[in-house]
């Protein structure tokens, strides 16, 4: 028996503490791919085809918490980033700004900073990347200047996060005083945020507000019909229409919360290609025919006032290659059905 790729299943009460092993073979024994054994369940865990909470999970004793989403891979999961994607934007004493590509997260789960190394993700997170970034873009700045190999760099200070799946622009800082200047920039919402996101469907311009919760009922997070939650804000603007299948659209955070994005579009009708969590309302029937290899969003630009000199600083990224080729491909088939 072979089981089933592409579920995702979310992690109840019923199911907390469990071993992701242990979790996806009843749940696999539940679907139509029948019984599992524990062999094939861990062989599917070990080749990194699981996904918990947006990060390869290769540990089949990891146990799981109430709400997290686990996801069965259709097939096992490109090698992760190394410090060589990660390329550094702009770099001084206080502060590190990074493009992050797709396929890591920024920080490692606080549940995950006790354990040994051993029982840890594989993979590592953005922010212990990024001091070997740091360190190898020195060099080739200075190298030629007699520094013969990289310094020992710091570690870095997380202020702002961004999805496993998301690209672009991510700060970082660099000292404490700095660390706090700028987490209260973005408390207060006075950083400027830019996002391309490639989404299904027609989607027009306008104002997204509701207040999210972590809990919609379902275990995920989403907007609440009370005044329970957070408020959050993100205003839409078409970029570039392709008929009435797909829209690549501009979102300009006002609020900053955890899937904003990717909740508000999705509850308007519009996921973003690649939506594995957030799906459009069931009374809308939206297919996402994109076969996107991932949520299809970048964080495009990125503006925050410098923690010590008080400039006003901006930063953009451009669309990395895998938006940039589903573009191409859906400006082909418009041209293909104008000519028609």
């Amino acid at each position: 028996m072979k089981p089933a790729p592409g579920n995702v299943h979310h992690v109840t009460a019923a199911d907390r503490g469990q071993t992701v092993a242990a979790f996806l073979r009843a749940k696999l024994a539940a679907g139509d791919s029948g019984a599992a054994s524990w062999s094939q369940v861990q062989k599917l865990v070990r080749s990194r085809r699981v996904m918990i909470h947006g990060n390869i999970c290769t540990d089949t004793a990891r146990r799981l918490k109430d709400g997290e989403v686990v996801k069965v891979l259709a097939a096992a999961a490109a090698a992760p980033p190394k410090a060589d994607d990660v390329r550094v934007v702009h770099l001084d004493d206080q502060v590190v700004v990074v493009d992050k590509p797709t396929g890591i997260t920024t920080t490692r789960h606080t549940e995950e900073l006790s354990w040994p190394t051993r029982r840890r993700q594989v993979q590592p997170t953005l922010d212990e990347m990024v001091p070997d970034a740091i360190s190898k873009h020195l060099f080739a700045r200075h190298g030629a200047r007699g520094h013969k190999k990289p310094r020992h760099i710091p570690p870095v200070r997380a202020v702002h996060r961004i999805d496993r799946e998301t690209s672009g622009l991510v700060v970082f800082a660099r000292t404490v005083p700095a660390e706090r200047i700028l987490a209260e920039q973005f408390r207060a919402h006075t950083t400027h945020r830019r996002y391309l996101a490639i989404c299904v469907g027609r989607v027009g311009a306008g104002t997204i507000q509701t207040n999210l919760i972590r809990d919609r009922g379902d275990g995920r997070r989403g907007s609440s019909e009370t005044e329970e939650g957070k408020r959050s804000v993100t205003h839409v603007q078409p970029v570039e229409q392709f008929g009435d299948a797909f829209t690549l659209v501009e979102c300009r955070l006002e609020t900053g919360r955890t899937h904003q994005i990717r909740i508000h579009l999705a509850e308007i009708g519009h996921p973003v290609c690649g939506e594995r969590v957030y799906s459009a309302p069931r009374h809308m029937k939206v297919e996402d025919t994109s076969q996107a290899p991932r949520v299809m969003l970048h964080a495009a630009e990125l503006g925050f006032v410098h923690p010590e000199s008080g400039d006003d600083l901006r930063f953009e990224s451009p669309l990395p290659a895998d938006m940039r080729r589903l573009l191409d491909r859906l400006r082909s088939l418009r041209g293909q059905a104008a000519r028609g």
